[in-house]
């Protein structure tokens, strides 16, 4: 929990100047511009900001990490096996969740180490506090991103020639890019786990048409063999093991 603090405060940070993190004490409504061109903003303004960040915190923590390729993974095998309601969209949720704060722990050390530390001992401003915590976020996304899905919105973003290595493109290219990513691979995986499970159906449907049984649902059938299946290969270690293992951990 530690580490997605650390997390949510980075990018609080980011949507507050340094000003009004410095001056919680300014008079309300009031903006004032300093003679070296700083500003010092309102206590209300500053919990607009602080407002502002974190209902937009939900779209980093979801966007910038694994839980996306998670979460899409985990939908498809409840499909897959056959059962719309179980586990829960919340437990599924959650699990993600979990998974996602286990793969995404040494960004999050990283981040809480060179950036949000630093910051609160005074020892960097904000901007650079939070150009520090970009940097491993960044090279995460960066390694888990397709060359040819990067090459692709920088081609529409018309970034060619500014271009010239990975690690030059901005980040409005490289979520996108990343996002794209992270539904292929999800999809891939999502695919491997639903062969099993389709062959299943397949055999339990062409016995139940063989002894002349077309009014049963092959469905109500291979559900329970689907779930003996599962339980019997130790499915959530493997499916867990795998998605884990797909960032080069383990």
């Amino acid at each position: 929990m530690i580490r997605i603090a650390s997390f949510i405060a980075i990018f609080l940070v980011l949507w507050m100047p340094d000003t009004a993190l410095a001056n919680p004490g300014i008079q309300a409504l009031t903006v004032t511009t300093n003679p070296d061109g700083t500003q010092d903003y309102t206590m209300t303004l500053q919990v607009l900001g602080i407002m502002t960040a974190l209902s937009l915190l939900p779209a980093f923590l979801i966007m910038m990490t694994s839980f996306t390729r998670i979460i899409v993974v985990m939908s498809i095998l409840r499909q897959a096996i056959g059962l719309q309601q179980s586990p829960s969209n919340q437990i599924l949720i959650g699990l993600t969740l979990f998974l996602t704060m286990f793969i995404m722990a040494p960004v999050f050390e990283e981040m809480n180490d060179k950036a949000l530390q630093p910051y609160l001992k005074e020892e960097m401003t904000a901007r650079a506090a939070i150009d520090e915590a970009i940097i491993p976020i960044r090279a995460f996304m960066l390694s888990q991103t397709r060359v040819k899905d990067l090459q692709t919105f920088v081609e529409m973003a018309k970034l060619e020639d500014t271009v010239t290595k990975p690690e030059d493109v901005p980040m409005t290219v490289l979520i996108p890019a990343f996002i794209t990513s992270e539904l292929k691979t999800a999809f891939q995986i999502g695919f491997m786990l639903f062969i099993p499970f389709l062959i299943l159906d397949l055999v339990v449907a062409s016995i139940l048409m063989a002894m002349g049984m077309m009014m049963l649902s092959p469905m109500i059938v291979s559900l329970p063999f689907k779930l003996m299946l599962f339980v019997l290969v130790d499915g959530w270690n493997l499916v867990f093991g795998t998605l884990v293992t797909s960032y080069g951990m383990g």
